[in-house]
């Protein structure tokens, strides 16, 4: 069987590393994240948790650097993938722009313990813009190869920037790309996106789609009961996620009167937290709907399992999604779903095959979908159980790890052709040629 050695040097310069052995890669990633379980904020929590639980079912070693949590351990081997949680800086901040930089110089901090704990790794993965300076400081300081994936674009999220701060976070974004040698997004919506934002060129970017388990949708609420919620006799619509403008839950109340005019008995649950809750509120306030709309706020996964199982149709009316992992979250639990034909959505869902599309902002559309699938469950049955067969086929984590792998393989070849000499630095023509084929694969 045909082996490589790797002529990278370790930090001593004395030994080498076979990376190739027998049938495939020994890689060793370290990975940099802002969110990990328990700390939740979006869906990169859950994207990061996933993944690198597949990652080390593949054989690659993971090391991943992320925020601490109350109650979480400064360190943990979560079966095989290796979790190092930084405390947050004891200096209290004026905005969220400072603790970023207060955050990344953490990371740094514990990266270098790390690294010196480990030995060599292979890889640096970062994910968004929130560890892009941790991600290049450990990129040049190493001479490593940096991966990054771009969940979603500041741009993207606000339609455009319209204040210093967005174009301050778009400018790092921009950064970050430019700073990496791999550039993964999860649709081919975002390929466009990042492509057209930040001009990187095709070559870089590696569309490589999110993933579930539907497993996690098994567990139901012991505590819970279906009439805390809805009367026996209410169909119950459903949305969870992060109460923000660009969910697109303000389309989803102005559809509720619309619905209710022909659908009486329907009770709308919205599931969730954000800096948009009040806003929501209001509105439906003035819609005179206030009495149809529970907000539960946060939920766990039990409870929202259980609202999953209860639910006769969920819905996702978002103006902007890079992917749309709730949409895989409701066919995962066995849910008929309704999503706006925008961003990754209407690459998940075939309209009218495993569940249906609406145009983005569009109430009487929305409510018009909803009403056909609450008066037509046999349908919508049919089109849950297609859902379910898609999401174990085509959205399955190992298959979603091994591309990943092979991003990482791809990288670490490439990188082994680039010579980097310790003796010349940024100042010297050779290293600036050299720093501008590494920065620009």
């Amino acid at each position: 069987m045909l082996q490589v050695i790797n002529p990278y040097l370790t930090r001593d310069n004395n030994n080498l590393r076979i990376l190739i052995e027998g049938d495939g890669w020994n890689l060793r990633v370290l990975m940099l994240s802002w969110e990990y379980p328990p700390k939740s904020v979006g869906g990169l929590a859950q994207h990061v948790y996933d993944l690198t639980a597949a990652l080390a079912k593949e054989g690659v070693e993971v090391h991943l650097i992320t925020s601490g949590a109350r109650g979480a351990a400064d360190y943990e081997d979560n079966n095989g993938v290796y979790i190092y949680r930084v405390a947050p800086s004891p200096v209290s901040t004026p905005d969220f722009l400072t603790w970023v930089i207060q955050f990344n110089l953490s990371l740094v901090e514990s990266a270098i313990q790390v690294l010196k704990d480990i030995g060599d790794v292979q890889v640096v993965h970062a994910h968004d813009w929130l560890v892009a300076y941790a991600a290049r400081v450990l990129k040049h300081a190493y001479r490593l190869p940096l991966v990054t994936t771009i969940h979603a674009t500041e741009f993207g999220r606000h339609n455009g920037l319209h204040n210093p701060v967005q174009n301050y976070i778009s400018s790092v974004e921009w950064w970050l790309c430019y700073e990496s040698w791999q550039i993964i997004v999860c649709s081919r919506y975002m390929h466009g996106e990042v492509k057209y934002i930040f001009q990187v060129p095709d070559d870089k970017l590696q569309i490589i789609y999110n993933g579930v388990d539907p497993a996690n949708f098994t567990a139901k609420s012991e505590q819970a009961q279906r009439n805390s919620f809805a009367a026996p006799n209410e169909k119950i619509v459903f949305f969870v996620g992060r109460l923000v403008r660009e969910k697109g839950v303000q389309v989803l109340l102005e559809a509720v009167p619309k619905v209710l005019q022909r659908h009486p008995d329907t009770k709308f649950i919205i599931s969730g937290k954000g800096p948009y809750e009040n806003n929501l509120k209001d509105l439906a306030f003035r819609l005179g709907i206030a009495q149809r709309v529970y907000f539960t706020g946060y939920i766990g996964d039990d409870i929202r399992n259980s609202l999953y199982d209860w639910a006769d149709v969920a819905v996702f009316p978002s103006l902007y999604e890079p992917f749309g992992i709730v949409a895989l979250e409701a066919m995962a639990a066995k849910t008929p779903v309704i999503v706006s034909d925008t961003g990754g959505l209407k690459e998940i869902v075939d309209d009218g095959v495993d569940g249906l599309k609406v145009h983005p902002g569009d109430s009487e559309d929305l409510a018009n979908k909803i009403v056909a699938v609450l008066t037509n469950p046999s349908a919508a049955r049919l089109m849950q159980e297609r859902a379910y067969r898609k999401v174990v086929t085509q959205f399955d984590w190992q298959r979603i790890a091994r591309q990943t792998k092979g991003v990482y393989s791809k990288v670490w070849q490439s990188r082994q052709k680039v010579d980097w000499p310790a003796k010349y630095n940024r100042r010297g023509h050779f290293f600036g040629k050299v720093y501008e084929l590494f920065a620009r694969h």
